[in-house]
């Protein structure tokens, strides 16, 4: 049977020495494998590489700079309403050349049926008026919605200087305005001076001062110059076609067209047209 005894080591000098060799050898190499263990599993500092979980991977990228937030957009100003222009500034002409210039264009027919009118646009010479200009007002006040025509039973037509024509609006200067008026009898006059405008038998003679500034008391109610522009044509056509003086039907309510509002309210709201909602409005007679 083989011996269970360990062998002996050899006793002589040299062999000692070789063994001391061989020990020192394995020691070294052992601890050589522990450094190297060592420095597979702790990378230098400084290494471009990481391990985790046993792969390299590279490191994050940095991450971009965020881009500093928009502004809130700036939402633009709601458009302000035009302030409306009550009055214009004079001086007014107080006379012009006494002749006038009429429009030239013919106007399409206002209204859906009933008689027939025909009407010129004239403007007097050297008052600083375009006769275009008066002629489109003109046709705005009497196409409406609520003007006249909205009867049913009359339509209007501006015609050409040469053509037939039942009557002619004119815009004069305060000084013609008033001897044309008075030539038919009737006396504009408010303080000594030309004031209002009128009607005579076929002719409606707007007067420049008021075309132009409206009347104080009308300024201080409010009314835009465009609706009281509305205003002086229905008024004073109204009188062509044979309407009358009208009064207020009671405070708060609107002016009839035929009250003369160039010269009160009488607690009346000022009102350029004859026909309101569809219907003809109106106040007691006078």
């Amino acid at each position: 049977m083989p011996s269970s005894r360990r062998p002996r080591l050899p006793r002589s000098p040299s062999a000692a020495r070789r063994w001391r060799s061989v020990v020192v050898v394995c020691a070294f190499l052992a601890t050589a494998g522990a450094g190297v263990g060592v420095a597979l599993h702790l990378p230098p500092a400084g290494a471009r590489e990481v391990v985790a979980d046993g792969f390299a991977a590279q490191p994050p990228a940095p991450s971009a700079p965020s881009p500093p937030p928009s502004p809130a957009p700036t939402l633009p100003a709601p458009p302000r309403s035009p302030v409306p222009v009550l009055s214009l500034p004079g001086p007014v002409p107080a006379r012009g050349t006494g002749g006038f210039g009429y429009d030239d264009r013919a106007g399409g027919v206002l209204g859906r049926g009933g008689e027939l009118r025909r009407f010129r646009v004239a403007v007097e010479r050297g008052v600083g008026e375009d006769v275009r200009a008066f002629g489109d007002a003109v046709q705005r006040a009497l196409a409406g919605p609520g003007s006249w025509v909205d009867s049913g039973r009359l339509r209007l037509q501006r015609v050409t200087p040469g053509s037939r024509y039942d009557f002619t609006i004119y815009l004069a200067s305060r000084d013609t305005a008033g001897r044309l008026c008075g030539a038919g009898g009737i006396d504009i006059r408010k303080g000594g001076v030309p004031y209002t405008s009128c009607r005579v038998p076929g002719k409606v003679v707007l007067n420049l001062d008021r075309w132009r500034m409206s009347a104080p008391h009308l300024v201080a109610a409010g009314m835009p110059l465009d609706s009281y522009r509305l205003y002086v044509v229905n008024h004073e056509v109204g009188h062509q076609l044979g309407h009358h003086h009208e009064a207020c039907p009671g405070a708060g309510r609107a002016a009839p067209v035929m009250q003369q509002q160039t010269l009160f309210l009488d607690g009346c709201r000022p009102n350029p047209w004859p026909y309101l909602g569809g219907k003809r409005y109106t106040g007691p007679a006078l």
